[in-house]
């Protein structure tokens, strides 16, 4: 019979976590909340056409201190920050090309609107 006890301790590095001081996860929560009032307040008002910038901009600095903080990619491994860095670009690059591309149909979109308009009144 095989014995269970053996010690994994300097193997089995999973299930340890940094510690987090409370006070910087207070912290951090109160710049979310923050940041998250920011973007209320930023969607009411127009910053001709920069609207979806900035609001991305503001998302990605909330999902950058997530990651950072709460999933603990600070205290990670540099590789790992380097995936979540590529994959933030990588979204950036996707959304680049959708609005490079979204000047193609906006005349029929339009037209469409004008038409189905008519039509309704």
């Amino acid at each position: 019979m095989a014995d269970s006890s053996h010690n994994h301790d300097a193997h089995d590095d999973h299930g340890l976590a940094h510690p987090v001081p409370l006070k910087l996860l207070f912290a951090v929560f109160f710049t979310l909340v923050g940041l998250t009032i920011l973007t209320v307040i930023t969607g009411q008002m127009t910053f001709a056409g920069f609207d979806l910038a900035l609001a991305m901009v503001i998302a990605t600095c909330k999902a950058t201190l997530v990651c950072l903080i709460f999933m603990h990619l600070k205290y990670d491994k540099p590789f790992l920050g380097m995936i979540f860095l590529f994959s933030v670009l990588f979204v950036g690059l996707f959304l680049a090309f959708t609005f490079l591309d979204s000047n193609e149909y906006n005349a029929d979109i339009n037209a469409w609107v004008r038409d189905n308009m008519t039509i309704s009144q």
